[in-house]
């Protein structure tokens, strides 16, 4: 700390880092499910519904697990939280790699490892940016947004060498690595809960400082009570059923079976990833600057279209530039989602109403894992998902243009 002091640099910006490295090695774990899926099909001779499944219910218990997770970094701060939760994806990751039945993959990658990501999303990215931000806010959550896509840019196709040459239990192996030895250390050296508690102010504040309002006693009960907490739910739950949910599980699987080799669709969602570290940054310095509502119905309108054009793309110059198109948009709504959260309900709150807000998404998510693989089973192909996806995406258009910033 006191090096960073010397150089002139906030220690927010610090705090920042090591919450970006956390969220970065995140976005590897949650890539793993799409690129091991046909392995563990082949190895194990389980249905595609079956892996669905699991990685739907790790889905929805990611979201589910953020709202709690958010209350308690509301009362007790983010730190502890997130070393417990880090802690159990660690040893639930690694103990996946023993799995020899359905059961234990629902349990490891569906039970343990669901729950504790709740400690490494943007419930704990909004959570840490509200408390030691006060200016560049918008700027942060982008940033932080990134992590996502630089994770995926960098890990994807790393993971899926690991996986062609080595098999999916050396990708999982790789995961526990990272976090044990790279995260966890990180975030227990240099995570503070609040400027407080390193006797300073948050970035951008002035005069005198300011202690963080004690959260709400009932901050849920007048949040649903109006009708910004719902559009904000519902567009954010769309927002899950056209990304994670479906692309993370089903866009490998989608392009090898239309004839492109696994390492192209492992370079697609390296572009995604490159071009949304881009879109994300970029969507928090538009919030800052010029609101939320207009750019956030922007990303869902082109979201909803490329995604509908996405069935009947053939060649690999149109999955690149459909890549750029639809990277750019894949993450940008976290920080306009992310900032109007903490400007209607108050930054005292924004961890379990965030959290809940972000519940809506993985049920989003979860309902296009499974949706997605079982119009599969139905079809053969995944042409209805994605079209159905875009036309959601759509409806979140209509929904966040009636958010009153």
């Amino acid at each position: 700390m006191a090096t960073i002091q010397r150089a002139g640099i906030h220690y927010a910006w610090a705090i920042l880092a090591v919450t970006f490295a956390c969220l970065f090695v995140a976005a590897a774990l949650r890539s793993v499910p799409g690129i091991i899926m046909l392995s563990l099909e082949h190895e194990f001779h389980w249905r595609r519904e079956t892996i669905s499944g699991a990685v739907s219910i790790n889905l929805l218990l990611f979201g589910l697990a953020g709202p709690f997770l958010g209350r308690l970094m509301d009362l007790y701060g983010t730190k502890t939280i997130t070393l417990i939760m880090l802690t159990l994806i660690t040893v639930g990751a690694g103990s996946s790699v023993f799995i020899q039945e359905a059961w234990q993959l629902y349990l490891f990658w569906g039970l343990i490892i669901g729950a504790g990501s709740g400690g490494t999303s943007m419930v704990m990215g909004s959570a840490v940016v509200n408390r030691w931000f006060q200016q560049r806010r918008g700027l942060a959550l982008g940033i932080l947004g990134a992590a996502f896509s630089s994770g995926q840019l960098i890990f994807t196709p790393v993971l899926m060498n690991l996986n062609i040459d080595y098999g999916w239990r050396a990708v999982t192996l790789f995961i526990v690595v990272l976090l044990g030895l790279i995260v966890l250390p990180l975030v227990a050296l240099f995570m503070a809960d609040n400027p407080r508690a390193k006797g300073m102010q948050a970035y951008g504040e002035t005069g005198m400082a300011a202690s963080v309002p004690e959260p709400d006693r009932h901050p849920m009960r007048s949040a649903m009570a109006g009708t910004q907490f719902w559009l904000l739910a519902f567009s954010f739950g769309i927002c899950g059923f056209t990304t994670s949910g479906l692309f993370q599980t089903h866009l490998i699987p989608h392009g090898i079976e239309h004839g492109f080799p696994e390492m192209t669709m492992a370079a697609s969602l390296g572009v995604m990833g490159a071009t949304d570290v881009v879109g994300t940054i970029f969507s928090g310095w538009l919030c800052d600057r010029f609101g939320k509502r207009w750019p956030l119905a922007i990303y869902y309108t082109l979201r909803g279209v490329s995604l509908m054009l996405l069935p009947y793309i053939e060649s690999t110059g149109q999955l690149m530039a459909f890549s750029v198109i639809y990277g750019l948009n894949w993450l940008s709504t976290v920080p306009a989602t992310a900032a109007l959260t903490a400007d209607l309900f108050g930054k005292q709150n924004v961890g379990v109403v965030f959290g809940w807000i972000c519940f809506a998404h993985q049920i989003g998510a979860a309902l296009a894992a499974y949706g997605a693989g079982y119009l599969h089973a139905l079809a053969g192909n995944y042409t209805l998902a994605f079209v159905v996806s875009g036309l959601f995406a759509l409806v979140a258009t209509g929904l966040v243009v009636n958010i009153k910033e």
